[in-house]
């Protein structure tokens, strides 16, 4: 071994001979098939040279790249896999809500004992109804605002804290007894209703609102919508048993006496507080940035956005660089200012969604007759502990089959089965649209343009609205009986109780199912909080005619015995039942009605 070469590695010969091959093929023109990238990186970092090309690299080169496929086919899969987990949870924390949230229904089980213990009047109960049923639907299109905009999470921990502080609040009320006798003023039960009727509103609306975001753009929108609702009716009827069968006043030989309030209150606190907190870690709506797209989209289609200058610059910001960068490219300023453009896109479409939702006449005709149809079953519900009690007058005793309690639990009942059945129905029934949202009006370049040439027919099609002209009808009826039949056969009173939790029922599956059919669901929080304000108004005006009807036949002791009580009530709830039905009528076939318009319900 000479000097020069000390220190040197010896090449093996054969290693020397294929790189002088490979020369001199390159040399005459000729490219090795491996040899195509002179430039391409091996694994370990380095320039690949011509001569370091070999079948061994390249199939690791393969290799890795099928790996990261692989990768990211399983990453996918995760992904939709952790939304859908997601999605479900959410849904069943919404049941769960639903199912504890209904409290307020179950007033007429204790709402006779503030006649009788508190000595409150019958103005005064009915006060105190009236506010708590206020306080549930009048803030219900904020509750919408902030649930379409936020998340539903925040709004059911605010809920929770409710829900705990107004029935604790009542509960020591009930229990310091009669104001006349040095207890709590009427204003102090007076607050804590309006407190649970705040929190029924937005822990309700919470959860529907997930529901809905979550599940009510597929085939089963009406089902998926149905469950919460008809959860949150059947709330009532457990609850009602509960109070009655385990917080119960022992009488002095031992038997059950009335509900114990005190104890039943504190009881309804402490479970709504648990349910709300529940709520407010696992409701969530998943993938909400596509539905946003989505509506952006139908939108457009439209013609409604041509106007718009925000979208104008949104749109021509995302042409010339939004979506063209790897992810790897943005720095954290550019990615803050994209999530900005995102919230104002949110709530520029959240806001023009709602003013398309305000200017449709179809929407307001729609509302009106949920006003005249929902007041007076509310009314019925909140009251009928006090009409049973006026068909049997001392020293007569309400036979066990029609007492209070068990007719919140046929009325639970019934309700639950109507909320479930109708949006069962409607999907099985109700023609298919083809988007999820059809509020497109005409516009000057295409006044009669209508986007549902193609509807996903039915053998056998029954349309939404038809289902719903039904309740009108069912309420006629039930008045029919009560003031026919009722006043000669009290134990009848079943079967109007049944009706009514019919059209109860119904009804409160059936338009916000036609809500999020016709106008979408990505403001739906908003849309349904500014119709569900109507059984609000309505039992308000109901319930002031029936405490003025009530206490004009009342004796010195504040209670009233014979129909007279309230018989004059039912015949208006009578009328209010016939205008109904011609507004609905005229919503679907009238003029500019939703089926002149080619509107799919």
């Amino acid at each position: 071994m000479d000097g020069s070469g000390a220190g040197r590695r010896r090449e093996p010969s054969n290693t020397r001979s294929k790189a002088s091959r490979h020369s001199s093929r390159r040399r005459n023109g000729e490219i090795e098939a491996l040899d195509f990238d002179s430039n391409r990186k091996t694994r370990d970092g380095s320039s690949h040279t011509s001569g370091a090309s070999s079948p061994v690299h390249l199939l690791r080169d393969n290799e890795s790249l099928l790996g990261n496929v692989v990768d990211g086919i399983i990453q996918e899969d995760r992904k939709k896999m952790k939304a859908s987990l997601q999605k479900y949870v959410s849904y069943g924390s919404a049941i769960l809500s639903c199912l504890c949230a209904g409290s307020f229904t179950i007033f007429s089980l204790y709402g006779r004992l503030f006649l009788t213990r508190l000595h409150y009047t019958q103005y005064q109960v009915n006060a105190i109804s009236i506010a708590g049923e206020l306080a549930l639907y009048l803030p219900v299109p904020l509750f919408g605002y902030l649930t379409d905009r936020y998340s539903p999470r925040p709004i059911s921990l605010f809920a929770a804290i409710l829900f705990c502080f107004g029935y604790v609040l009542a509960g020591f009320t009930y229990r310091s007894g009669p104001p006349a006798e040095g207890g709590f003023p009427i204003i102090v039960m007076t607050i804590a209703f309006i407190a649970i009727g705040i929190a029924t509103c937005s822990m309700y609306l919470s959860a529907v609102t997930a529901c809905v975001k979550n599940f009510g753009r597929g085939k089963r929108r009406g089902l998926a919508l149905s469950l919460p609702i008809a959860a949150f009716s059947l709330s009532g009827m457990w609850e009602s048993q509960v109070g009655s069968l385990l917080f119960y006043e022992r009488l002095e030989d031992g038997s059950k006496g009335d509900v114990d309030v005190f104890r039943f209150f504190l009881f309804l606190g402490f479970i709504l507080l648990a349910v709300g907190l529940i709520g407010a870690v696992f409701q969530v709506v998943v993938d909400e940035e596509e539905l946003i797209e989505e509506t952006v989209e139908e939108l457009e289609r439209s013609g409604l956005l041509t106007e718009s200058a925000f979208y104008r610059r949104l749109a021509q910001d995302n042409d010339e660089g939004y979506g063209t960068m790897s992810q790897g490219s943005v720095n954290e300023p550019m990615r803050a200012s994209w999530i900005g453009e995102e919230n104002k896109k949110k709530t520029w479409l959240l806001n023009g969604e709602t003013t398309l939702f305000l200017f449709d006449h179809n929407m307001w005709l729609l509302a009106i007759g949920f006003f005249l149809l929902t007041g007076p079953i509310e009314t019925y519900i909140n009251n009928f502990g006090t009409i049973i009690e006026t068909l049997y007058p001392p020293p007569a005793s309400i036979p066990a089959s029609i007492s209070t309690a068990n007719q919140i639990t046929l009325l639970a009942a019934v309700s639950t089965t109507a909320r479930f059945l109708a949006g069962f129905l409607s999907d099985l029934l109700a023609p298919v649209p083809l988007t999820s949202s059809q509020y497109f009006p005409a516009t000057p370049s295409s006044p009669t343009a209508n986007p549902f040439d193609s509807i996903r027919r039915k053998p056998f099609e029954v349309s939404r609205l038809t289902l719903l002209l039904s309740t009108p009808v069912i309420l006629i009826i039930a008045c029919i009986i009560l003031l026919a039949a009722i006043p000669h056969t009290p134990s009848l009173f079943p079967v109007v109780t049944l009706l009514i939790g019919i059209v109860n029922g119904v009804s409160f599956s059936l338009t916000p199912i036609l809500i999020s059919t016709v106008w979408g669901v990505a403001n739906f929080g908003t849309n349904w909080g500014i119709v569900a304000m109507m059984p609000a108004l309505g039992a308000t005006v109901w319930s002031l005619i029936y405490s003025s009807a009530y206490q004009s036949h009342a004796g010195e002791d504040g209670l009233c015995f014979g129909t007279q009580c309230w018989s004059a009530v039912v015949e208006g709830m009578l009328g209010a039942a016939i205008l109904t039905f011609g507004v609905w009528v005229w919503v679907g076939w009238g003029r500019g009605g939703w089926f002149r318009r080619g509107v799919v319900v």
